[in-house]
């Protein structure tokens, strides 16, 4: 499946847009603040159904509207599906293919998006909670039953985390802990399976990037000597002090070493770009071949804090994956971009108004 249409209404600055994109390679050209990082963050919205910017809604409603909306035409070969968000004061609400979603993953199934910005640094800079994130997409493509361990550990989650925060006994407390075991240990187990898959992939397309070792490791969110049970029995006094549930893989981290040091200790911010674009690339090597969807991969000014060469080496891998990209930069040349030849579709972008060329 490949996103061929889609029309933006009211998204940040942009008033009006409507894009026919090529199934391979599309640009995006304008200068700075012109509107292309906003119009990615739509499509991204569109697959993910939330920024990768803000966790908030407002910001994405252009300044004097109510509502925003993001409507695409994603191609299978054999139909056209048709998926929508629109934002308000009411909140997020999406549709594939017509019909009200049950739930924002359902989105994810049509169009699996992910983006490269100059921001990406932010994955191996900040808390682990991204991180999280970026595991949990990967492994929802590859294990179908995992967003449903994943909802119903969330909801018990909730119920647990009340019933401390309102002081209760600890039998009401741990009267959910049975659940939150069976989904924490089906989430932690399909988690560690993903890892282990991705962690060679990214060992060789960090020595291409980076010409460093490359390892990863799931840290799963409490004591490697104690079962999740055991760890919730363990913790249960903190968790009182604390009114909420301190083990369980909501507290989970994906552990990152380079030559044998963490991340932190030794890489420099184009670095940890770098680096954070050969997990995203390492993801998508790694993405079902049999799946009807093609990644979307969006990149936002990809020669922002690299050198030549490693903007080559970047380029050459992205090129290397079955994906469709769109692809926005400063340069009117483009010639930075040679490695993806010619795109299929050329916008030009300013003052979010956006033109074809």
């Amino acid at each position: 499946m490949t996103l061929r249409r889609v029309q933006v209404t009211d998204f940040r600055c942009l008033h009006r847009a409507d894009l026919d994109l090529d199934p391979d390679f599309t640009l995006i050209r304008g200068p700075n603040a012109s509107g292309k990082t906003s119009l990615l963050e739509a499509i991204y919205v569109l697959g993910r159904g939330r920024s990768f910017r803000t966790r908030r809604l407002d910001p994405l409603i252009r300044s004097g509207t109510e509502r925003m909306m993001v409507v695409g035409e994603a191609e299978l070969p054999e139909r056209h599906v048709t998926l929508g968000v629109e934002g308000s004061a009411e909140g997020l609400r999406a549709r594939v293919g017509g019909e009200r979603v049950a739930s924002l993953a359902e989105l994810a199934w049509v169009l699996p998006v992910q983006i490269i910005d100059p921001e990406i640094h932010r994955l191996i800079e900040e808390g682990p909670n991204r991180r999280r994130r970026f595991i949990d997409w990967g492994v929802f493509h590859v294990e179908h039953s995992f967003v449903e361990h994943w909802q119903r550990y969330q909801q018990t989650l909730r119920q647990r985390n009340a019933a401390l925060k309102a002081r209760q006994s600890r039998a009401v407390v741990t009267a959910w802990d049975a659940e939150l075991v069976r989904h924490g240990e089906s989430i932690t187990e399909a988690r560690r399976r993903y890892i282990a898959q991705l962690a060679p992939i990214a060992r060789s397309v960090g020595r291409h990037l980076l010409d460093l070792e490359l390892v990863l490791a799931y840290r799963a969110g409490w004591s490697a000597d104690l079962d999740l049970r055991a760890a919730l029995e363990g913790s249960f006094t903190r968790d009182q002090e604390l009114g909420a549930t301190q083990a369980g893989p909501h507290r989970a981290d994906l552990a990152i070493r380079l030559e044998g040091s963490t991340v932190r200790d030794r890489v420099s911010r184009g670095q940890q770009k770098l680096l954070a674009a050969v997990l995203l690339l390492s993801q998508i090597k790694l993405f079902p071949q049999e799946s009807r969807a093609r990644p979307t991969l969006l990149l936002d000014d990809p020669a922002a804090e690299l050198d030549s060469a490693h903007l080559t080496a970047l380029l050459d891998e992205v090129r290397a994956q079955p994906l469709q990209l769109v692809v926005t930069t400063l340069q009117a040349g483009s010639g930075e971009l040679g490695p993806f030849g010619s795109p299929g579709r050329r916008f030009e972008i300013e003052d979010g108004q956006v033109l074809e060329v």
